[in-house]
């Protein structure tokens, strides 16, 4: 990246990183925005009440382009993205050039000049602005230059102020310590940005890789299960169908039932933890089959959206959103008390978008907290889940009742995998 750009080199192409880093680059330009409306309004001060004896329209022109000049600046950076703040650093020398300029025409040309040793203070407030960048070495580049030109005007008009040397030397001392402080701060603050962006990437990436093993420890436990005790209940089954004859019946149906009970309890442990469903007949019908099943249980009337989403799509963020439907659809049937509800699921790009949407009582950010320091993880362990694919989990307030829960999360396009079997038992 080039050494004018605001975001560090040292990324390390982490888009975690790179969205901090350009988070706190964006509250330094709109903090160095308002530093320099401040630093507008005191030229314009300046000007008016104690105006320079010679080249006033000049000034006073000078101060209308600086003017126009700042707002415009202003909404550029309005329009976001990294250009405006990655450019914003090459505006201080613009400030230092305006305050340069009207301290030499105010002070030259006049004796005793008041409107030129004002100005010449605005120069301490370049070093403000240049420590808001997030790299030293740009800072320093402004700041240094800035004590220059503080010496240089102050040596300039020191004939026609009769300030001695030194008064200026230790003012230009005062003006070179305030700017060694900015790049130190510059420095500081690079350092404690990046610190935390290394902390949530890593934070991220350990979160994917928990959520990635427990997925396969899951699926082994399901294939585990299916394969092993489920078969030998499946044949112990089929072995008392086939008894004859000597056997009391009433154990026989004893033993028959508890088979069948055992048998259904394993199919829905196995699908609890693996959700075939997903591999069979892809996300759309999954969902389907959770909302049917929601709606039963919770007596509320269903609307369910997929016509955005392909039947035949199978992507790697299927497992992620089908078990967090199901399991904001479990807390809408326990809690919403809820008389419609309305589940969307579309695509946008790469991108896998879920709605989940009902007029029930709601919930709020902090009855989730609260829940949460109970232990009920049930909801923050599927927004992590989410996190950790990249996404992002929100849940809001509808807008007259109920509850906005929003699932958007990038997926890849990935082959259909081999179902297990249990439909056939």
């Amino acid at each position: 990246m080039a050494e004018s750009s605001v975001l560090p080199a040292d990324l390390g192409g982490s888009p975690d990183l790179e969205r901090i880093v350009l988070e706190h680059a964006y509250r330094g330009a709109h903090l160095q925005l308002g530093l320099r409306g401040l630093l507008a309004l005191f030229i314009a001060l300046t000007l008016l009440f104690v105006p320079p004896m010679n080249d006033a329209n000049v000034c006073l022109a000078i101060l209308i382009g600086y003017a126009f000049w700042t707002v415009g600046l202003a909404l550029w950076t309005r329009r976001g993205g990294p250009g405006p703040v990655n450019a914003m650093w090459l505006a201080l020398f613009v400030d230092l050039a305006v305050i340069g300029s009207l301290t030499l025409l105010t002070g030259i040309a006049a004796q005793q000049s008041w409107t030129a040793d004002i100005l010449t203070n605005g120069l301490f407030v370049i070093p403000l602005l240049a420590c808001t960048q997030l790299r030293p070495g740009v800072c320093a580049a402004v700041v240094v230059p800035t004590v220059l030109v503080f010496l240089a005007a102050s040596w300039a008009t020191m004939a026609s102020n009769e300030e001695p040397w030194s008064s200026i030397l230790l003012s230009t001392m005062a003006l070179s310590i305030l700017s060694a402080g900015a790049v130190v701060l510059s420095r500081i603050q690079r350092s404690r940005v990046l610190t935390i962006g290394h902390l949530v990437h890593d934070r991220t990436a350990l979160l994917a890789e928990l959520m990635g093993l427990e997925q396969r420890e899951r699926r082994a436990l399901s294939e585990q299960l299916h394969d092993g005790a489920l078969q030998f209940v499946l044949a112990a089954k089929m072995d008392l169908d086939d008894l004859t004859g000597g056997a009391d019946p009433a154990a026989v149906d004893r033993i028959t039932h508890a088979l069948t009970e055992s048998a259904s309890l394993l199919r829905a442990t196995v699908s609890e933890l693996h959700p075939t469903v997903l591999d069979r007949v892809g996300l759309a019908r999954a969902l389907g089959d959770i909302v049917r099943s929601a709606q039963a249980r919770g007596g509320f009337d269903v609307d369910l959206q997929t016509a955005e989403w392909d039947d035949d799509l199978r992507t790697s963020a299927d497992d992620v959103l089908f078990s967090a439907a199901r399991e904001l659809l479990s807390n809408v049937v326990k809690h919403a008390k809820a008389r419609t509800v309305r589940v969307e699921l579309s695509r946008a790009g790469e991108h896998a978008v879920l709605d989940v949407i009902d007029d029930g009582c709601g919930i709020s950010r902090e009855a989730i907290d609260r829940s949460l320091s109970r232990g009920h993880i049930g909801l923050t362990s599927h927004e992590l889940r989410v996190v950790a694919a990249g996404g992002s989990f929100s849940i809001r307030p509808g807008p007259r009742s109920g509850t906005v829960a929003h699932i958007e999360m990038p997926f890849e396009v990935v082959t259909a995998s081999e179902s297990l079997t249990i439909s056939a038992f």
